[in-house]
């Protein structure tokens, strides 16, 4: 008899392992069409709030039906998104234009650069010979490279990566427009695919992810525009550098904050030199010594990084997924040793989720308990 049980329960073991495999190696088989539904699940849980206000507006009582309210989500959306492209791009190319005209009035005798780096090259490893050119050199690995009769394969390969990114935009706004219309459909799927007995548990853990990671996203689009805000106003005001530039400027670096830890220090830095280029290039700035204005702009994004740290990222995290600031930060450094800086990008909404599914389904064990000790309150925390 005990034999028997214990068959069974070894039977029941490889069913569930099976069950897991084939689950995984379909979702690897189908990761496109997989990536296209998160995309569109985060798109849908930054819309949520952007619809729950469009539903407060009635007319006659009565409010625009779904539909229209999930297309004018979305083009809010999207044109939130274009708008943000319009504002970096056009800066990154006139800073580009700068720099190129910066060089050009400098004279750089490229030909003398070049013969010094011969010279150099033929000093440290005479073996080369006297007649050494390292551009030859390098125009010829570079020609071995790139055949001449693979060009059409390579436009072939821009054409349809072209064509995939279409595809894929197109996708994600289509499942996005449904997920946005009807904000239970996304755990009503999900619930079809499990038991009966857990569909109803199942159902919760999505709604409380979904209120939580819309938080989230929010709370992370609020941010990046303080912090623009402040080093547009702070460029612009104090260190004299043109509105527009210092615009753009402001959105590079509230975009790189996204990063946590690295992306700030690179914002900074690449804010200080694109304002030397300008200021070196182009005259824009404050009238003051070019080293003198280095330190007023680094000074500027120094100050807005403390008020995002001290300020925006505790009422984020607070408010958002309600995690202590200790659990983040080991979390962002595991995920940064694991998977660099994509890890580190998708640690919190990743860690928010699992963190809410072990408090639906492994409350009981004690280190669930003791991480998440506020567990009922976070359930019963009304929508935003």
């Amino acid at each position: 008899m005990e034999k028997e049980r214990s068959i069974d329960r070894l039977a029941r073991y490889i069913i569930l392992i099976g069950a897991i495999a084939l689950v995984a190696a379909t979702c690897y088989y189908f990761s496109s069409v997989l990536a296209y539904i998160i995309l569109a699940f985060v798109v849908s849980l930054i819309g949520q709030p952007v619809l729950r206000l469009l539903r407060r507006i009635k007319i006659k009582g009565k409010s625009a039906p779904d539909a229209v309210l999930a297309i004018i989500t979305l083009v809010v959306i999207f044109a939130l998104f274009f708008e943000i492209v319009m504002q970096v791009v056009p800066v990154v190319t006139s800073i580009v234009g700068e720099a190129s005209l910066m060089s050009a009035q400098e004279s750089f005798d490229s030909q003398n650069i070049i013969d010094q780096t011969n010279g150099w090259i033929i000093q440290v490893l005479p073996w080369v010979g006297e007649d050494f050119d390292g551009v030859a050199l390098l125009m010829e690995k570079v020609s071995e490279v790139v055949d001449l009769s693979n060009i059409s394969g390579i436009l072939g390969s821009v054409a349809s990566a072209v064509v995939g990114v279409a595809v894929g935009l197109f996708s994600v706004i289509f499942i996005s427009f449904f997920f946005i219309k009807d904000d239970t459909l996304f755990r009503r799927i999900v619930g079809a695919m499990v038991p009966d007995a857990i569909e109803e548990r199942v159902k919760n853990t999505i709604h409380d992810i979904e209120r939580l990671l819309s938080r989230y996203f929010v709370g992370l689009i609020v941010e990046i525009l303080g912090v623009v805000l402040l080093n547009c106003l702070g460029l612009w005001l104090i260190a004299r550098v043109d509105f527009s530039y210092a615009l753009g400027i402001a959105f590079i670096a509230g975009l790189l904050n996204v990063i946590p830890y690295v992306g700030p220090l690179i914002g900074e830095v690449l804010g200080v030199v694109l304002c030397i280029i300008l200021k070196y290039g182009a005259g824009i700035g404050l009238g003051v010594n070019i080293w003198v204005f280095a330190l007023i702009v680094l000074g500027i994004m120094l100050v807005t990084q403390l008020v995002d740290v001290f300020i925006y990222q505790p009422l984020i995290y607070s408010t958002s997924i309600k995690a202590n600031p200790l659990e983040i930060f080991v979390v962002l450094l595991i995920a940064g040793h694991v998977g660099g800086v994509v890890g580190m990008l998708i640690a919190i909404p990743a860690y928010t989720v699992v963190r809410v599914i072990a408090s639906r389904f492994f409350y009981d064990f004690k280190p669930v308990k003791r991480l998440i000790p506020d567990v009922e309150k976070e359930n019963t925390d009304p929508l935003i």
